[in-house]
């Protein structure tokens, strides 16, 4: 019995010692299991490791294909689902997908599963290629690591790729060029790599070979993107720096700020401040572009996402402002963007004058969304109140225009675009600028005019040389320099007026080159011009709106051409209504809109002359007081024959 009990002690001991063993295995396993199912969920709520982020951006000229390249991007990493994608997923706004271009710069995040094994977060923002909307590329560049660089298989290099790739390589990103389009049978595939190879300085080795429209080359171009973007730095743990690069309203959150985290950790319910307006708030929700708003618990540094302030006031969070949190500020601000550099100035006023107020908070959510627009409050006498805002080019005008109109419902009409001129005042009184030429002081007082110039590169087949020389010429332009990118397309450089470039050379350069060539400029500062204002009178009275200021040389023609497109726009009143062009005190043109006239002879038939002559002498009288009482209501295509001078 004792033996037996001595024996089995020793078995009872295993047995104990086999159950802690399992024991011990058990809860390796499970704290093993525990540890995979936090990285899973860490992953599905986007808190992919720093050294697996991935932030680019996609550059290219207009219509090169970065919109369809971005689709394929989201239909391989199944960021959307099958049966809800479209075309042109991140072209939102019905403005871009009537025109065809990118018009605002969207973010997105997908998860990619490398060839590797590893799952990646790769942060794409798809930028506009129109050289109005060059500000949203530099805003989406600063907060990548690095730029797929898309140049079309059968145009090649164009001149906005050239300002692209100089922009990337400013800000030390990494490039990966793509070749697309290489399915189409103009592709002139080893042309545009000999391009790359010569005008770039890209290795033809680095270049991938594309079609996005049936997915060919997109996986290498994310693995590409995995391999060769290197991934962000900063350390989560360090306090919270956020650089803003993109913001939107929303009613119900306030401002929502896109935000790449340079710096720290931020989570729910933090309490953040904008150190560059002063501002404080709660977060109300923080997460990422997928590409819809998707909550999660918190960001990391080197993450890009959203984050939705609460705060009413537009004003107080501003495209390259900082976000830290208050409890651990940051030290000093990130450095934010160069602001953007207006070039085109026009008023936009309403149609009824009791909707200034609707139309100022329409403009302030607009600017929001839009750093580069900018406004200040104005008032015509011919419009009343309204607003002088500046735009950096005519189709940024244009489409500015249209959102007002389209998102707030607002009817509006636009002055006559115009730029920014220095005048220089007698007698050492100063300098004035002026940016509306109905604030032009008078001729008396002025010394001289200076007027913006900018250097223009145009991308063009070398058969339209002559053309080009012509067209820059007839715009006050200089020839710089020519270079030949390939034996049949050539690169010409051009000095020329800003306010000569802005209104229609575009449509000019492509009438006359047959739509292939492209352009795009950048200042070149300031230059003195002889230029003189041209007053619009009409029936006596001047419309600021309708003034112009060009050269002395162009006065008269265009005057002339003003009043005649004006004759035809203004309708008939009972009173004849003059328009006239003046410099000055001196009149130039002058054209007549006939009076609508009734026939009060109708009722006369026979008897003595003098009663149709009382008839006719009192008819007469009626509309000459009708003219001095009398007003004269001005429509929209007025204004708007202003910006179709082409043919002067």
């Amino acid at each position: 019995m004792r033996a037996g009990a001595i024996s089995g002690r020793p078995s009872r001991d295993r047995e104990r010692s086999g159950t802690a063993a399992r024991r011990i295995d058990d809860s390796s396993w499970a704290f093993l299991l525990a540890g995979i199912l936090m990285a899973m969920n860490a992953e599905r709520d986007g808190r992919i490791p720093q050294d697996r982020l991935r932030n680019f951006s996609i550059i290219a000229h207009i219509d090169h294909g970065k919109t369809t390249l971005s689709d394929r991007l989201l239909e391989l990493t199944h960021t959307i689902d099958a049966r809800q994608m479209t075309s042109q997923v991140l072209d939102s706004m019905d403005l871009e997908r009537e025109k065809g271009i990118t018009i605002k710069a969207r973010a997105v995040r997908l998860e990619y599963q490398a060839a590797d094994g590893l799952t990646y977060g790769l942060n794409l923002i798809d930028t506009p290629g129109h050289v109005d909307f060059s500000y949203e590329v530099s805003r989406s560049l600063q907060a990548c690591e690095g730029a797929i660089l898309v140049v079309d298989a059968t145009q090649g290099i164009e001149a906005q790729t050239l300002a692209n790739v100089h922009m990337a390589l400013r800000q030390n990103l990494t490039i990966i060029p793509v070749l697309n389009k290489i399915d189409l049978p103009s592709a002139q595939t080893d042309v545009v790599i000999e391009e790359l190879e010569s005008v770039l300085a890209i290795p033809r080795e680095e270049v991938l070979l594309a079609s996005a429209k049936d997915g060919t080359g997109v996986l290498e171009i994310l693995e590409a993107i995995v391999a060769r973007v290197p991934p962000p730095k900063g350390d989560p743990e360090a306090p919270v720096e956020g650089l803003i690069f993109d913001s939107h309203y929303d009613a119900y959150k306030g401002v929502v700020v896109y935000v790449r985290l340079a710096q720290g950790t931020l989570r729910q319910h933090d309490i953040i401040r904008l150190m560059g307006s002063g501002a404080e708030a709660e977060l109300l929700e923080l997460g990422f572009f997928r590409p819809q708003l998707v909550p999660v618990s918190e960001l990391r540094a080197g993450d890009v996402g959203y984050v939705a302030t609460g705060l009413k006031s537009v004003r107080d969070a501003q495209v390259g402002d900082t976000v830290t949190t208050l409890p651990r500020p940051a030290a000093h601000p990130l450095p934010g963007y160069q602001p953007a550099k207006t070039l085109v100035f026009a008023g936009i006023y309403p149609v009824v004058g009791a909707d200034y107020p609707v139309l100022r908070d329409a403009m302030e959510k607009l600017h929001l969304n839009d750093a580069s627009f900018s406004f200040e409050p104005e008032s015509s006498v011919a419009l009343g109140f309204g607003f002088r805002c500046g735009f950096l080019g005519l189709l940024h005008m244009e489409i500015v225009q249209e959102r007002l109109e389209r998102e707030f419902g607002q009817e509006l009409i636009a002055s006559a675009p115009s730029v920014e001129y220095r005048v220089v005042l007698i007698n050492n009184q100063g300098l004035v600028t002026v940016d509306n030429p109905s604030k032009m002081p008078n001729a008396g007082e002025i010394e001289e005019i200076q007027e913006p110039w900018v250097k223009l590169s145009v991308v063009s087949p070398s058969n339209f040389i002559g053309t080009l020389m012509e067209l820059a010429t007839n715009r006050r332009g200089s020839f710089l320099g020519m270079e030949y990118l390939d034996p049949q397309r050539v690169l010409l450089t051009f000095e020329l007026p800003l306010g000569e470039v802005i209104v229609d050379f575009y449509d000019q350069l492509k009438s006359r080159t047959q739509g292939y060539a492209s352009m795009d400029y950048e200042e070149a500062g300031y230059r003195a011009a002889n230029l003189v204002k041209v007053d619009v009178l009409v029936a006596g009275e001047p419309v600021d709106a309708l003034s112009v200021i060009v050269h002395r040389d162009r006065a008269q023609p265009v005057g002339r051409e003003l009043v005649h497109r004006l004759r035809g726009l203004i309708p008939r009143q009972m009173f004849e209504i003059a328009i006239q062009a003046a410099i000055g005190s001196t009149v130039i043109a002058r054209e007549s809109v006939a009076a609508m006239r009734k026939n009060v002879l109708a009722k006369c038939y026979g008897g003595d002359i003098s009663r149709k002559k009382k008839l006719l002498e009192k008819q007469k009288e009626g509309k000459q007081r009708m003219k001095r009482v009398g007003s004269v209501e001005i429509p929209q295509e007025a204004f708007l024959a202003v910006l179709r001078m082409d043919d002067v």
